[in-house]
């Protein structure tokens, strides 16, 4: 275990999160001399949410630790959730000895079975010689080709063997970074230069592979605008003129949308084409080609076949992509397609600014762009509250808005806060949540008023499972979504007291600013999580309504108001 420990650290692992258990106690004991930090999360789901939170803000690979038996099946959310959004963690369970694991003995559970499904890789160490070489090889999958979530499980009896090992001559094992073939590359270029409308989609692939700066060169060369889908929202500034916003049937603006259906082409660099970003793809396809570049070859011609594959990882081939074209034209001036995406950006706006009680959620979001720099990084997770901040949340740079986008546990956000925190304690951070996604894991406020990590907390509290709500309209019914809690429910201002940590209710949208900058003082002033709790209006609906009217007139393009009505 004491190879382990080095092996960690020499991968860049500075902080680990997991609870202590009798299986793993080995493990513990290597790590509390290993200069490793470690945080006693209070639920293992949490555990590997912050591992999660930690990978997404550094680009590292985080780790978590539990015991044996539901310490790891309490993992499998988490796991879930890294693979479903391609981040790289390793979560590590003890285990009962070799010996016992065909007797049913206590806490004995075929955890590498149950991991197999939501797992790059899932292994259980057989032989002490073997820890440092199963763990390197643990983190080359882990960052290797799409990337992902690795279990290693360690049985008793091996954590207390010993191995021969010397750190002094090991080193972490090559990560291969695919490179494009030349010939498709020419080929994509040529598309681009003949599009009259061409588009760059830029997935979570672009963060993950850290390419946004190759992404800008491609863009402002051949003046081709950029989107974004929910997972690459930061891999090209919104402020940037050629940003043309981000198409979809929810986490979208209408613009984007307006932009996405008049294009002919669309070039689409490490996007899976989720279907809450395509939705009906009769609509989202016809009119328009397509090229589809993923490290990950069996990514391509999944979801649909695109009309050129390029197999490479984003860097390399966005470099590429700008040298060729480079070679074969000069730098483009910006023309008619630019111009008419901007025309869009001005039109089809949402607007923000009420000022009703109950307070309408756009108005949440737009105190929030105002509060927050451009330096903050955001922590979101799913439902309605997810909606509106894909909507209506400004990011201007890559791994500072992170979000559960594919798995959408509810819970995630505050882990996952503590992680980002962690690795970058003088960075502000701000978990935006809803009130039932804040209930899932709040115990993990706990962990950041005992290691004193502080951060804000805004939550969008409608009291109501609002997006199942919305979803049930069509049904004519509103079942089981009722989170009113009346006399003697939960107060969120006086549970937060409970850890220890400051609060505040906001229910008119004038104390909006003054909550949001004070807690912003107060989180660094007391080094505890704050919570601002803004009562909405409990019948706002994502995407639908009067209060998401466009501010003016547009004329529309062939099926675009059908598809804007749609969101």
């Amino acid at each position: 275990m004491e190879a382990v420990a080095s092996v960690l650290r020499s991968e860049g692992v500075d902080t680990v999160f997991g609870i202590p258990g009798a299986a793993i106690l080995p493990l513990y004991a290597a790590l509390q001399h290993s200069g490793i930090k470690h945080l006693t999360v209070r639920h293992e789901e949490g555990g590997t949410h912050s591992a999660d939170g930690w990978a997404r803000a550094t680009g590292k690979v985080g780790v978590s630790i539990g015991t044996s038996g539901p310490a790891g099946t309490n993992m499998i959310t988490g796991l879930y959730t890294a693979l479903a959004d391609s981040i790289p963690i390793i979560c590590i369970t003890g285990q009962a000895a070799r010996s016992k694991l065909h007797q049913e003995a206590f806490q004995a559970v075929d955890i590498v079975e149950i991991a197999k499904p939501v797992t790059k890789w899932a292994v259980q160490l057989k032989e002490p010689a073997q820890a440092p070489w199963v763990f390197r090889e643990a983190f080359r999958i882990a960052r290797s080709g799409r990337p992902g979530p690795v279990l290693i499980d360690l049985p008793i009896d091996v954590q207390r063997g010993t191995c021969l090992y010397d750190a002094a001559i090991d080193a972490p094992l090559p990560i291969d970074v695919p490179q494009p073939r030349p010939e498709p590359v020419a080929a994509a270029v040529d598309m681009l230069l003949e599009a009259q409308r061409p588009m760059i989609l830029a997935g979570g692939g672009v963060i993950v592979g850290e390419a946004w700066d190759e992404l800008r060169e491609l863009a402002e060369h051949l003046q081709v605008p950029v989107q974004v889908t929910l997972m690459g929202k930061g891999a090209f500034p919104e402020d940037h003129a050629l940003f043309a916003g981000m198409a979809g049937i929810q986490t979208s603006t209408r613009w984007g949308n307006a932009a996405f259906l008049e294009s002919d082409l669309v070039l689409a660099i490490g996007a899976r084409f989720g279907d809450r970003h395509t939705g009906d793809l009769e609509t989202y396809r016809r009119g328009r080609q397509f090229i589809h570049v993923d490290i990950e070859p069996t990514q391509i011609g999944k979801v649909f076949e695109p009309d050129l594959g390029i197999v490479g990882h984003a860097k390399p081939t966005l470099a590429a992509l700008t040298e060729q074209a480079k070679k074969v034209a000069p730098v483009a001036a910006a023309g008619e397609w630019p111009a008419r995406v901007a025309e869009l950006r001005g039109t089809l706006l949402r607007r923000d600014d009420f000022d009703d009680i109950p307070i309408k959620p756009p108005r949440v979001y737009r105190e929030i762009n105002e509060a927050f720099g451009p330096d903050t990084t955001f922590v979101t997770a799913i439902g309605l509250y997810q909606i509106w901040s894909g909507q209506f949340q400004q990011t201007f740079k890559p791994r500072h808005y992170l979000v559960c986008g594919q798995a959408g546990p509810l819970g995630w956000e505050i882990p996952a806060a503590i992680g980002v925190k962690c690795a970058y304690p003088d960075r502000k951070v701000v978990a935006v949540v809803g009130d039932y996604s804040f209930q899932f894991l709040m115990e993990e406020i706990a962990v950041a008023a005992q290691y004193k990590i502080p951060f804000v907390i805004v939550m969008v509290n409608n009291e109501y499972l609002g997006l199942i709500r919305q979803a049930e309209l069509p049904y004519d019914m509103n079942y089981a979504v009722d989170l009113h809690y009346g006399e003697g429910g939960i107060d969120h201002v006086k549970l937060m007291e409970a850890f220890g940590c400051p609060a505040r209710r906001v229910e008119d949208p004038a104390d909006l600013a003054d909550a949001l900058s004070w807690a912003t003082l107060e989180s660094e002033a007391a080094q505890l999580p704050v919570l601002v709790e803004v009562m909405v209006e409990r019948e706002a609906n994502a995407a639908m309504g009067p209060s998401l009217d466009a501010v003016k007139e547009f004329e529309p393009v062939p099926e675009l108001l059908e598809a804007g009505e749609r969101g």
